[in-house]
C-alpha cells in the first residue's frame, strides 16, 4: 500500500444516526449553553467593570445561535 494513502477508519462503516443525531445535539446544546453564559456574564458583572468588553460580549452571543441552528441542523435530509 502506498504511504500517501489514507484510511479513514478500519471498517469504513459510517457512524450510525443515533449516535450522528446525539452529536449534533451536544454541540447545539453546548454553543447555546455558551451564548447565556455570555450574555448572563456580560450584563451581570463585566458591565460594571467594562461597558465595551460586555457590548463584545453581547455581540458574541448575539452571533452564537445562528450557528448553533445550522450546527444543530448540519446532516439532516429533508423530505
Amino acid at each position: 500500500m502506498p504511504r500517501d494513502r489514507r484510511v479513514e477508519s478500519a471498517t469504513q462503516v459510517p457512524w450510525p444516526s443515533s449516535e450522528q443525531l446525539r452529536r449534533r445535539q451536544r454541540r447545539y446544546l453546548l454553543l447555546m449553553g455558551i451564548c447565556l453564559t455570555l450574555i448572563v456574564l456580560a450584563w451581570t458583572w463585566v458591565r460594571l467593570w467594562s461597558t465595551p468588553l460586555a457590548v463584545g460580549m453581547s455581540a458574541v452571543a448575539a452571533v452564537l445561535p445562528p450557528i448553533a441552528a445550522f450546527v444543530g441542523n448540519n446532516g439532516v435530509r429533508g423530505g
